[in-house]
């Protein structure tokens, strides 16, 4: 049986640019996971190359490369509207962005998990009553173990 996963940019990003915790994303790649996202991923992860050519860390050359790279990659993805209503629940229960809680949303939806690098998002869920659909980033040589 295949096992599927929500990706959010956070992670994906690690795919492309070594930063802490790339070569645990990395493993993500390894695996015949089904990887589910929202559209939005194409946007977060847009803007957040676009932070890293900004900050010096790539060139544009290279960010146009990695975005071409990115955009072959595949996920299935969901379109946001059918995420709203849910999404604004989790907002409004966690106190988490919108566009985060999409995310958690998609993989609520389809009774996974979300893999995320979002310390922050990961650690404001965990509190909360959705706790057991994150995983972060670190984890991810449990469950392949698992």
């Amino acid at each position: 049986m295949k096992r599927t996963f929500v990706v959010d940019a956070s992670v994906a990003i690690k795919w492309f640019l070594p930063e802490i915790y790339s070569e645990k994303a990395s493993l993500i790649l390894e695996t015949k996971w089904e990887l589910l996202a929202p559209d939005l991923i194409w946007a977060e992860f847009g803007s957040a190359l676009r932070k890293k050519v900004r900050q010096k860390e790539v060139t544009t050359q290279e960010a146009e490369g990695i975005l071409r790279d990115f955009m072959r990659f595949p996920f299935q993805i969901y379109g946001c509207k059918l995420l709203l209503n849910l999404a604004w629940q989790m907002a409004h229960e966690s106190g988490n962005t919108f566009y985060d809680s999409l995310y958690l949303a998609l993989a609520d939806n389809f009774g996974c998990s979300l893999i995320t690098a979002d310390k922050k998002l990961y650690e404001s869920f965990r509190k909360g009553k959705a706790n057991s659909n994150i995983i972060w980033v670190e984890d991810i040589g449990d469950i392949l173990t698992s």
